[in-house]
């Protein structure tokens, strides 16, 4: 399968629809209430989950029937498959349904484009705003209400020592960003759910997010892709850039969104993640 940069720009349009209309439908759910479920790994599972699972599914099978498809709500697809795997649809459905079920609004749809273990495209919706981020490899990265005009998105300049913006989990904080925080001695926290905080670090609203503990690749490949098209970058402790699908578990490592990817940050990031072992241990 051919996935050029012309292919790429003709995807971006249609997949924002399809996000933006799944987003529909969960919203719908959303409103007029809905059963919760949990799955073997303890986590919830929702009747929205699986509308906007079904729904993406197959419309991704009728726009692109030469790309396979791996959803959080789908099937357990073997390494062993996945590997043969040059290029892939990465989504999930509903990105943040503890926050989807607390009512909160802090609830995302992602859709990625993975090619070679890395994301090339990526949408992700945020049904209770109606805003869309969107980006493809080599073409920048926007944000955009619904049915307005998209505005080119650009992550900031920053330095640890200039009283940063910090996402925060809503849900998972811990030891690891408490201990952050205090190195870092004047910030400012914002705390969301989803993949909502990796967009605000790709249009500027926040400098830094810090995550430890577990994420699955759908989580993280859409914004992935939006931070890296608006200058930032996505990266594990050890400073390397995460990937996808090279390995058998669809686990991330602990990873560290940064918006300005300078020597400072990478110093320290770099005393950061000593410290964190530290309390770890």
């Amino acid at each position: 399968m051919n996935i050029d940069n012309n292919r790429l720009l003709a995807l971006v349009n249609p997949v924002s629809e399809i996000a933006e209309q799944a987003g529909d439908k969960i919203m719908k759910i959303y409103r007029e209430g809905f059963e919760v479920e949990e799955k073997k790994d303890r986590s919830p599972l929702t009747t929205a989950d699986m509308a906007s699972h079904n729904f993406i599914y197959n419309r991704l099978t009728e726009l692109t029937p030469d790309i396979p498809i791996l959803s959080e709500e789908s099937r357990s697809i073997p390494y062993s498959e996945r590997s043969s795997w040059e290029t892939y649809w990465l989504i999930d459905p509903l990105d943040g349904t503890r926050e989807f079920i607390k009512r909160n609004d802090e609830f995302t749809v992602n859709i990625a484009l993975v090619k070679k273990q890395s994301a090339v495209l990526g949408v992700v919706y945020i049904p209770a705003q109606e805003i869309c981020y969107y980006a493809s490899k080599d073409n920048g990265a926007f944000k955009r209400p619904r049915n307005s005009s998209p505005t080119n998105i650009h992550t900031r300049h920053s330095s640890p020592s200039e009283n940063p913006t910090i996402c925060g989990s809503r849900s998972h904080a811990g030891k690891s960003l408490r201990t952050l925080l205090a190195q870092i001695g004047n910030y400012k926290l914002i705390s969301f759910g989803s993949s909502i905080k990796t967009c605000l670090v790709a249009d500027g609203s926040a400098d830094i997010y810090p995550r430890f503990g577990p994420t699955s690749e759908w989580d993280t490949a859409a914004a992935h892709c939006i931070v890296d098209e608006a200058g930032g970058t996505l990266v594990d402790l050890e400073l390397n850039i995460v990937q996808y699908n090279n390995k058998d578990s669809l686990l991330n490592p602990s990873f560290i969104v940064v918006g300005d990817f300078n020597s400072e940050w990478r110093e320290f990031i770099s005393e950061y993640v000593k410290n964190i072992q530290k309390v770890i241990k």
